[in-house]
């Protein structure tokens, strides 16, 4: 008896939902409700937001860069996005904005970073104020090659007025717009600065005239995930800065045999020297310090200079207080070989500047003497050989190029090609 009356029971209640359901849409026609104005699973309380859709998708892999990422609900506001980048062990927001209409989300940079880890966290609104919430992941391509770039002169260091910002690359670029729109070279006070690409392979960046004292110059490399070449991308995302010292040009005169070294337009001491010989000259131009050695070996050989046995013409292994001029092998160098009448008198070298100096080196020597007061930087000009003017790019040589040309060899500038 008890069973049948709970049978009897569940009866009813069917039989209530169902006319409160017929009454319902009686309702909803005769009021001409349509499907957005009127939910009757709202009515019946199993009303279901709008999805939040995200692209890439949930779990997706191996994500282009140019892909990017897209947050977007079909009616309704999205209220919060939140996205963070997971790269290199380390975790960075990804900044981006709302539409005015609430409806889509997308970030500031529109590309994805490459060999990367993506978690979206998205909360919507209905038109009913009902809250949703999406959580996705993705990870993006982990290219197989990369390209990374070297680059002169080193952080926080001083150098000379000369200095040309020089970065070598380890791969050759195809895209060289592209990789220097990656590349920015600032300084305080302001001053134009342009690139000019040597080849595939090297990028350097000067100003039109030398730097001026104390300038503070910053250089920011975005190359991460530039593609420099197809399939080829770069890795650094740094930033480096130095600092621009006292000024020092020296102008060597080959026919005089003299080298004038002026401090900020001031002569400070005027050098015997000697240079290259009748068959063997010094290269006429300007060129710049790239590296200071106390001590190096010099043979011949590695510089094309050999006897008929293959032998280098030369091979000192202690040559003192060298300084490099161009990455050809010209340097400023002390010389304890030579007699002490040579300097000043006669051109004896292979090519190089000799000052005087004794074995061992000694601060008290011509070549000591400019040794100590010179900087990665200062200018070294040579005139007077009858050597040709020395290649742009065989070392930082690009004084020797005009402003106009200069900027010719830019991928970007109004000038460039």
């Amino acid at each position: 008896m008890r069973q049948n009356d709970r049978g009897a029971g569940a009866g009813r209640a069917r039989r209530a939902v169902q006319a409160l359901t017929a009454a319902v849409i009686s309702i909803g026609l005769l009021a001409g409700c349509s499907a957005d104005g009127f939910r009757l699973d709202e009515m019946l309380g199993k009303g279901e937001t709008e999805p939040i859709r995200v692209s890439p998708q949930h779990g997706e892999r191996g994500v282009r860069p140019e892909e990017g990422i897209e947050v977007k609900v079909p009616s309704g506001r999205l209220e919060t996005v939140k996205v963070v980048k997971y790269q290199d062990a380390q975790e960075s927001p990804v900044p981006g904005r709302i539409s005015e209409d609430g409806l889509r989300w997308t970030p500031d940079d529109h590309r994805l970073a490459l060999a990367a880890k993506y978690e979206v966290d998205a909360v919507a609104l209905d038109g009913h104020g009902r809250r949703s919430a999406r959580h996705t992941t993705f990870t993006t391509y982990v290219p197989d090659e990369r390209f990374v770039a070297y680059v002169k002169p080193e952080n926080r260091s001083t150098v000379g007025t000369g200095m040309i910002v020089s970065l070598d690359f380890n791969r050759e670029v195809e895209n060289r717009a592209a990789v220097e729109r990656a590349v920015k070279v600032t300084a305080q006070p302001p001053t134009d600065i342009v690139g000019h690409w040597f080849g595939t392979d090297r990028l350097d960046f000067r100003p039109r005239d030398y730097w001026k004292p104390g300038t503070k110059v910053t250089v920011d490399l975005h190359l991460r995930d530039v593609e420099a070449a197809p399939g080829i991308y770069g890795l650094q995302h740094k930033t480096f800065a130095f600092t621009v010292g006292r000024s020092q040009v020296s102008l060597v005169d080959a026919a005089e045999h003299t080298m004038e070294v002026r401090r900020d337009g001031e002569l400070l001491s005027k050098v015997p020297i000697t240079a290259g010989a009748p068959k063997t000259t010094t290269y006429n131009g300007k060129m710049v310090i790239t590296e200071m050695l106390e001590v190096t070996r010099m043979n011949g050989a590695t510089v094309g200079f050999t006897d008929s046995d293959g032998k280098g013409e030369y091979d000192i292994k202690d040559v003192p207080h060298a300084i490099r001029l161009t990455t050809s092998g010209t340097f400023l160098h002390g010389n304890y070989w030579a007699s002490s009448s040579t300097f000043g008198r006669d051109n004896v070298s292979h090519g190089c500047v000799g000052l005087r100096d004794i074995k061992g080196g000694s601060a008290e020597t011509p070549a000591g003497w400019f040794f100590d007061r010179s900087l990665i930087g200062d200018v070294v000009e040579v005139t007077g050989s009858k050597d040709k003017t020395v290649a742009p790019d065989n070392g930082l040589g690009g004084w020797n190029m005009s402003w106009q040309n200069w900027k010719k060899g830019s991928a970007i500038s109004p000038s460039g090609v």
